[in-house]
């Protein structure tokens, strides 16, 4: 006895999945075919100073403090004459890049002796800058 064949299969594919196909290609696209360039933050770089104006700047004016005094330059104050002399050093200096005062501080400098320089460079038009650590240099042989 013959087997009759039939050589007309219909095959479909699962009609629910043919959505989320179409969804997921459709998303896909959408992202890889965006046009936006990526911007980031405008920034302002400096271009570098002509030798003219890195002669005109000035050296700052360094406040060290100890326990006890203030040296201004490596020059040791004492403490009632600091701010009169701090205010001669600032007086006619109109630029706020001249008005720079370096203050160096230890770590066993009181609170109040600290306040109290530092305020008296502010009531003479100094403008504070602090150095927090020392730059060393070490050569590796």
């Amino acid at each position: 006895m013959k087997l009759r064949r039939n050589s007309n299969f219909l095959i479909e594919p699962a009609s629910a999945a043919t959505g989320d196909i179409a969804f997921n290609l459709i998303v896909f696209f959408l992202v890889c075919a965006s046009t936006q360039p990526d911007t980031g933050r405008k920034q302002i770089i400096p271009r570098s100073e002509s030798q003219a104006k890195q002669t005109e700047q000035t050296q700052n004016l360094e406040v060290a403090l100890d326990r006890t005094g203030v040296t201004v330059n490596t020059e040791k104050i004492p403490l009632a004459d600091f701010p009169s002399r701090i205010k001669r050093k600032l007086q006619g200096k109109s630029r706020p890049e001249d008005r720079i005062v370096v203050v160096k501080s230890g770590k066993d400098v009181p609170y109040h002796h600290w306040i109290a320089i530092t305020g008296a460079i502010e009531e003479a038009g100094g403008i504070i800058t602090l150095q927090l650590e020392d730059e060393r240099q070490v050569q590796v042989q």
